[in-house]
């Protein structure tokens, strides 16, 4: 299945939904499935039949175009992301291959939906794109051998981990670089493990105004999700509707020669198989001070 969170027109209720070839079943109100995607993953199985069901009954189905939509998880616990975890990317960059996975956080505030603005910040102008392989975690969990990883994975879909560049390197955690206001998005869809079947044979691609930057496949991963899985929960708990980031390939801008980093009307287009795309224009943020 495709689950998504989204908005009707006039209305900032998210409801959730399932996504099929002539348009969108809207789950409000169906038994047995929870109102906010959080609650329905940690549902687990019964709340899934529930919308599968829902969605093979469905009489009436919503136009894509007459909803908003919004991430997947809205409000994610955690977003981690990977460093350097393709090696051609590495080589673009000159740095050496991790000898263990690199981790590091970005803020739940910048989180964004999978089709509007990305902000060109204030205070810099190497602004990047990143187009990578997202999982959603959908049990919360530890300890975790990597041959169990799959079943605590609820689905994936595409992500764009936007990175200010002179934010980013300018500290070793890397942390502020990555979570600038609107840098996050991830989308359209979850889509669900079962219908995605091997996540680390999928083609990946970023796309700035028509031109193809970065194009890879998410078999080329040097660790890839379930080694993420049972890595990270040697050390924390996972919990439902975390999100992993799991790393881009080469092209991104930072590495060109000149650089070309994104600029303001820019068009930024991430597509991975089987899993929909990402688009987004390129928007001056609005600096003004906000205090609530």
């Amino acid at each position: 299945m495709k689950l998504v969170t989204f908005t009707v027109a006039d209305n900032s209720t998210e409801h959730l939904g399932v996504v099929q070839e002539d348009g969108l079943v809207d789950l409000a109100g169906v038994a047995g499935v929870p109102a906010t995607m959080l609650e329905f993953l940690a549902a687990g199985e019964p709340a899934l039949a529930a919308a599968r069901l829902a969605a093979e009954q469905a009489v009436g189905v919503l136009s894509l175009a007459a909803v908003q939509l919004s991430a997947p998880v809205p409000n994610p616990g955690k977003i981690l992301g990977i460093g350097l975890n393709y090696a051609d990317h590495i080589e673009e960059t000159g740095m050496k291959k991790p000898e263990t996975q690199m981790w590091f956080n970005k803020q739940r505030t910048c989180v964004n939906r999978p089709y509007g603005e990305i902000n060109l910040p204030s205070v810099s102008s190497a602004l990047d794109y990143e187009a990578e392989l997202c999982a959603i975690i959908g049990k919360r969990c530890k300890h975790v051998p990597r041959e169990r990883a799959p079943e605590v994975i609820a689905g994936y879909c595409c992500g764009n981990d936007v990175s200010v560049r002179d934010w980013q390197m300018a500290a070793m955690t890397m942390q502020i670089g990555k979570s600038f206001d609107s840098h996050g998005p991830f989308g359209p869809y979850l889509v669900t493990s079962d219908e995605v079947g091997d996540p680390h044979n999928l083609d990946i691609r970023c796309i700035v105004n028509g031109e193809v930057r970065q194009h890879s496949n998410t078999k080329h991963l040097i660790f890839d999700c379930y080694d993420a899985v049972a890595h990270l929960t040697k050390a924390f708990t996972l919990e439902v509707g975390d999100v992993l980031f799991m790393g881009t390939p080469s092209g991104v801008a930072a590495a060109m020669k000149p650089p070309k980093f994104l600029k303001e009307g820019d068009i930024v287009r991430v597509e991975i198989e089987k899993l929909g795309h990402l688009e987004h224009r390129v928007t001056p943020e609005r600096a003004e001070c906000i205090i609530e």
